[in-house]
């Protein structure tokens, strides 16, 4: 009868620098290996110093996008644990000050420029559940629909501005969207 073990993570013996070499020459199975390896332990990591789930995940991707994109670079010195942390604590740090820099930015919607007498005659529980509904929205998809729809910027320049593809920008903006119907069902008039 063929013996199971319940491995964990670091108890995982893996030729690291065979999966590396592998990964190297295009083999994406050795990539995902070798992701399957460290995701966890960086997710961990990225969390715990961001403290925010949705940023963790998308720090963690970064992290891995930007260590395959390096990989070449890597030589072994240290263990390839080691090294990802480094970069994941980069990642980390980097986008923290990105997303402060934005947050500072930000301004409530009763104090921004434009909304002039039309939403001053607005219905003021309608004003408060729409600037609610905005505020629930993630973070990426709120800041897509201020800009585009609020500000004026084109998909264009707030794929630039925010350092994602313009596709991410509108299917952010369609995501928001969506979003704010279904939480202000209830002013629709039939």
């Amino acid at each position: 009868m063929p013996r199971v073990a319940i491995l964990r993570e670091e108890s995982v013996p893996l030729d690291e620098r065979a999966l590396i070499a592998r990964i190297l020459d295009g083999d994406r199975v050795a990539g995902r290996q070798l992701y399957e390896a460290h995701a966890a332990r960086v997710h961990r990591l990225v969390y715990r110093l961001c403290g925010d789930a949705e940023l963790a995940q998308d720090f963690t991707q970064d992290t891995f996008v930007r260590a395959f994109d390096q990989l070449s670079r890597f030589r072994g010195e240290a263990a390839f644990g080691t090294w990802i942390h480094r970069i994941a604590v980069t990642v980390t740090l980097n986008g923290m000050r990105k997303v402060k820099r934005i947050r500072e930015r930000e301004t409530p919607l009763d104090d921004g420029p434009g909304f002039g007498e039309v939403s001053q005659r607005a219905d003021p529980d309608l004003r408060s559940r729409i600037a609610a509904a905005i505020d629930a929205l993630p973070e990426g998809s709120r800041m897509t629909l201020i800009m585009h729809d609020i500000e004026g910027y084109t998909h264009a320049e707030i794929a630039e501005a925010l350092g994602v593809a313009e596709g991410t920008s509108k299917s952010r903006l369609f995501e928001a969207r969506g979003r704010l119907r279904q939480a202000l069902a209830a002013f629709v008039k039939e």
